[in-house]
């Protein structure tokens, strides 16, 4: 394997049309097949990614939607305009997909797309697996719309608390769709994890050490394994709640020997984790933008890795600060007190480090740098509420009142929505070629900014003056009225900054202005490649010198060759200093994850109306695991193989 300068690729790349080039040679072997059985047997982690965004985004729109329509009818009181019933569906629907369909998902999905690119190589560790996460979670969420829609969507809330879940106070199927959704997502999630550790750890380019690892790497990767200790608890959670519905087992019946509060227990070991699963991606995405318009490199990376790491082991020490108004020990209730405000500490450091970059830096207050002020201020607000609900004393006021809805909301705009649209600015050009409007950016910004603080701020006020959460009226003597129409409004700010946003992105990909490799002046290697990306990412791996590859060098940044050429190979890096250390084959486009999904689907959802269909789904599921596992027909030799050097 020899090396030479990245300058190489880009001039192959300049002439693609040379059917010798390598180039070309390269897209014959990686590209998608045509047509849409191309695209159902993709195993592009860029092609697998971009579909779970769009999905996770038109599930954002639809719970998006129910919030709509459940503002509208606490616009003033005594409204008529939804019923308890639909209004039960609706914020169970709206929760879930947010938190399950959405959320999760969403900042996994950035991580398939951008991680791969980011360490230097041409695709996730088990691409296969990969595109199974996405058919299951996809099955997932057309499960719980399908439910709604058909007027037995969830209603029990979208923490489904026992014995209201249990089959006593829930009868018919609408708890078990919701439980199944829960499998099916979380499922996905593990999934995704597992592809970004094993990706990160085995396939970073040459020279990139851990301690080189870019920010948005390494939450990332903190992320991915909050998400394996974490989503197993709610998904074996969700099982037990649905057997006990189905086959009349009592986990969770007190009546018979169960335990209600070991629901919340498992439900809130893995629900509070979550937050933070969702945070700490978002502290990712805010540490590269802030770098790349500050024109320097995040202040203090070691004390923002570690202060990832910090967030990430503290998260688990949290959970039973969801449960304060249960039966708890004083002692159990200090201890978790005490956790819930030490995890400040590290969140703290790393804004502290932003601050000290945009200082010492040249910032520049683009579109995507504004969404990092506005996350800023947005997140310290629900911070400082979250202290509130961290004391004993003050949580046992205002739980359950719409306070809480106004803190979630505070912590998962502004700690997980804002640096995504901040992100979705970033990365566009590298995603489509083309640069987003900056005139619609910000006017899109200040709507949403506004639009959350006026909707969620009279929350955290209702919240106080003793407004219950999960009602769908109040009475007109209530004295809330003024404060639920002016969420409304503020509702409608938010309705009309993602209209723009969405304008923004049609406007662009159609006439946008055209992105070059690199239109910000970017440090980490997604901007050492042509916008879009091709489909193979790097016809040359890249070899890095320092922690901003694409700053540590004024020259051209050095590559490495020798991967086959006729084959869809990557390059194996050692764990801890990423040198070669073996080669391995990719295996091609093929429907089988796609079949193993829809498997495991029929099983999980027939067995929902009968027992039975958990044994043909089973049956049908190994049936497609063979077919998975099959030994391949050897490829010809086309190429001569050049020894990778140890």
């Amino acid at each position: 394997m020899s090396a030479q300068p990245l300058s190489a690729e880009r001039a192959v790349e300049s002439d693609p049309n040379s059917p010798a080039s390598l180039h070309d040679r390269l897209e014959r072997v990686w590209r998608n097949g045509p047509g849409l059985w191309g695209w159902l047997t993709s195993v592009n982690h860029k092609s697998i990614a971009l579909r779970s965004i769009i999905t996770a985004f038109t599930f954002f729109g639809i719970a998006g939607v129910e919030a709509a329509l459940m503002r509208v009818q606490l616009a003033r009181p005594e409204n008529s305009f939804i019923g308890p019933d639909l209004y039960n569906q609706l914020f169970t629907t709206h929760g879930s997909a947010m938190m399950f369909l959405f959320a999760v998902p969403m900042v996994q999905s950035v991580a398939l797309y951008f991680v791969p690119i980011m360490i230097g190589t041409r695709n996730v560790a088990f691409p296969r697996l990969n595109a199974f996460g996405y058919w299951t979670y996809l099955i997932g969420g057309v499960l719980l719309f399908s439910a709604l829609f058909t007027n037995t969507g969830p209603d029990q809330g979208w923490f489904s608390y026992v014995p209201l879940a249990g089959p006593g106070f829930s009868p018919g199927k609408r708890v078990d769709i919701w439980a199944q959704m829960i499998t099916f997502t979380e499922i996905a999630a593990i999934v995704a994890a597992i592809e970004v550790i094993v990706t990160v750890f085995k396939q970073r380019a040459p020279g990139m050490s851990l301690n080189r690892v870019p920010p948005f790497v390494w939450a990332m990767v903190v992320m991915s394994f909050m998400v394996l200790v974490a989503m197993p608890y709610v998904a074996t959670a969700s099982a037990m709640l649905a057997m006990d519905r189905l086959i009349a087992t009592q986990f969770f019946n007190y009546a018979e020997g169960g335990d209600a509060l070991l629901w919340q227990h498992l439900f809130w070991f893995f629900g509070h984790p979550e937050v933070y699963i969702i945070f700490i991606p978002g502290l990712g995405m805010v540490s590269a933008i802030v770098a790349t318009f500050s024109r320097r490199p995040v202040f203090g990376y070691t004390a923002v890795v570690l202060s990832l790491v910090a967030i990430g082991f503290l998260s688990f020490g949290l959970w039973v600060h969801h449960m304060f108004a249960t039966p708890l020990t004083q002692t159990g209730q200090s201890f978790f007190t005490a956790a819930s405000a030490m995890i400040a500490i590290p969140t703290g450091v790393t804004i502290f480090c932003w601050i000290a970059t945009i200082w010492s830096g040249r910032p520049r207050f683009d579109t995507p740098m504004l969404y990092v002020v506005g996350f800023i201020a947005l997140f310290t607000i629900g911070g400082l509420s979250g202290l509130l609900l961290a004391s004993v004393p003050v949580d046992l006021q205002i739980t359950d009142t719409d306070f809480l809805p106004g803190h979630i909301h505070y912590v998962l705009l502004g700690g997980m929505v804002f640096p995504l649209f901040g992100a979705l600015h970033y990365w566009f050009p590298k995603v489509t070629g083309r640069m987003m409007s900056e005139r619609l950016g910000k006017v899109s910004f200040w709507l949403l900014f506004i639009g959350v603080n006026v909707t969620f701020f009279p929350q955290l006020l209702l919240g106080i003056a003793g407004m219950p959460r999960r009602v769908y009226t109040y009475l007109a003597d209530s004295g809330w009225g003024g404060l639920n129409l002016t969420s409304s409004i503020g509702a409608g700010f938010i309705a009309l900054g993602m209209l723009l946003l969405v304008i923004n992105i049609a406007r662009s990909l159609a006439a946008g202005a055209a992105a070059g490799a690199d239109p910000w002046g970017g440090e980490t290697l997604e901007w050492a490649i042509s916008s879009p990306a091709p489909d193979y990412n790097f016809a040359y791996i890249p070899i890095v010198h320092g922690r901003s590859a694409l700053w540590a060098d004024t020259g051209d940044l050095d590559a490495v060759a020798g991967l086959r050429e006729d084959r869809r190979e990557v390059l194996q890096t050692t764990m801890l200093d990423a040198v070669p250390d073996s080669r391995h084959e990719h295996p091609d486009p093929t429907i089988v994850p796609l079949l193993t999904a829809l498997a495991v689907g029929v099983g999980l959802i027939w067995g929902i109306f009968d027992p039975i269909g958990f044994a043909v789904g089973g049956v049908l599921t190994f049936i497609a695991l063979a077919a998975w596992g099959w030994p391949e027909k050897p490829k010809p030799n086309t190429h001569e193989v050049v020894e990778v050097p140890k």
